[in-house]
């Protein structure tokens, strides 16, 4: 096992459906990642990156109950262990396939995990995943602001949702974990703050800032506070849904990633109608929040912003990033990687994927004929001077990753049985608790 700071980048594999399911949104194509797939992949070699948020398209892929096309999928894995990159697997990135519907299928927890087992079984030298892409803004996107999937709007459709994407997470890891014991899960999530422009919309602020950690209290069986149990009951979360979250505990097994960008921060108007701030508190002092909460070690899992007309702004961007990250990690965070996402240019997110444009988002390392751009040489250069530098000051805590060419050494066979054994023996939990009853 190498200690190492997991400096990452991404291959976006967004999948949503919008204009009441009749058109799907595919990021894979529109970014022409399924015919440039081995240059991508070249691309992360170039850069020096070896961990990789990289999944397989879902709707494709899982054609049925028990039912999966891995064609396209075993030749790129296959290629990602011969190049020894760890892929962070991105399982469910905003939607799901036709069969399944959308978010408000209660059968889709239960059948997402069939698909991460099958998927586990079948790739066994990999350890990292993110299950379920960023479940609050999935679930807000989908059944609050009605843009994506299910396209409804209202509490209900949005409790809905989000204890369903949820409880798919957390059947999701307990499936890969009986086929990988040493599994390690990197959540993704949005990372947000609500600031009350007056005095009148300090209410509404402050129900949205309790809102923001709903998606990872429930994953981590964390106890919500009053005002948020209510809002989960009066809209539709049964007593036995709830305490399902409390009694499926796995963060032991996780590691909190979370996501930035200068639109995560918002300003609230008396009426609870909200618009972007910008940037206020920045990475530092939301990410110290969320650590505050969940008091597990944390990774910088998204950034980007768009090259604009200086030509600096992504580079200027990405320092700013890594500064914060530095500085929540000297804080005492246990901070252990950081992303560009993505790998290359986006499509059509300036409208959140709600319009099919075909317009291009300047966000990538590459541009989308393959040709870096300044910020990924800056990411290639930081990356070089940091990477030996950041395991030489915390030997001590480093995330215990098998890279795939390892996966059937012997050590690594025998931290998986530990991880097994551990895994099973419930005599000590009593005295390892794992969450706070605390709101």
């Amino acid at each position: 096992m190498v200690p190492q700071f997991l400096f990452a980048t991404g291959i976006e594999n967004s999948n949503p459906t919008i204009q009441n399911g009749r058109h799907r949104v595919d990021e894979l194509e529109k970014c022409n990642h399924y015919k440039l797939w081995q240059k991508d992949f070249d691309l992360v070699d170039e850069l020096g990156i070896k961990f990789l948020r990289y999944g397989p398209p879902i709707h494709t892929t899982f054609l049925g109950p028990g039912k999966y096309d891995w064609s396209f999928a075993d030749v790129t894995f296959q290629d990602l262990l011969r190049r020894n990159i760890s892929p962070i697997v991105d399982l469910c990135h905003f939607g799901v396939p036709d069969w399944i519907g959308n978010f408000q299928n209660p059968d889709f927890p239960v059948l997402f995990a069939q698909y991460a087992k099958a998927f586990a079984q079948r790739f066994p030298w990999v350890q990292l995943y993110t299950p379920v892409n960023e479940m609050y803004i999935c679930a807000v996107f989908s059944a609050r602001y009605g843009w994506w999937n299910e396209q409804l709007t209202g509490d209900k459709s949005f409790v809905t949702a989000l204890k369903y994407i949820v409880k798919a997470n957390v059947l999701a890891m307990s499936a890969i974990l009986e086929a990988r014991p040493d599994a390690i899960f990197i959540q993704s999530e949005s990372s947000e703050y609500f600031h009350a422009e007056n005095p009148a919309a300090i209410g509404p602020a402050e129900t949205m800032n309790s809102e923001r950690f709903l998606s990872l209290d429930l994953n981590y069986g964390r106890r919500v506070n009053s005002s948020m149990y209510e809002f989960l009951t009066d809209n539709g979360m049964t007593r036995e849904e709830y305490h399902f979250f409390l009694k499926n505990k796995m963060k032991h097994h996780c590691i909190m990633g979370n996501d930035y960008y200068h639109t995560n921060e918002h300003r609230v108007a008396a009426d609870g109608s909200t618009r972007a701030s910008g940037e206020i508190f920045g990475y530092h002092v939301i990410t110290t929040q969320y650590h505050d909460r969940y008091r597990l070690p944390v990774m910088h899992t998204e950034t980007n912003i768009w090259q604009g007309p200086n030509g600096d702004e992504a580079v200027n961007w990405l320092w700013k990033e890594w500064a914060n990250v530095l500085r929540v990690r000297n804080d005492g965070v246990p901070m252990v990687g950081f992303t560009w996402y993505s790998l290359t240019d986006q499509v059509d997110w300036d409208t959140a994927l709600r319009e099919n444009n075909g317009r291009l988002n300047p966000v990538g390392l590459y541009d989308l004929d393959r040709n870096i751009r300044p910020v990924g040489t800056a990411y290639k250069h930081l990356i070089a001077d940091w990477r030996q530098v950041l395991p030489a000051q915390s030997v001590c805590l480093q995330v215990p990753i098998v890279m795939p060419q390892a996966s059937n050494a012997a050590w690594a066979r025998e931290q998986k049985a530990n991880a097994k054994a551990d895994t099973a023996d419930n005599s000590t939990k009593p005295a390892n608790p794992t969450t706070t009853d605390a709101a």
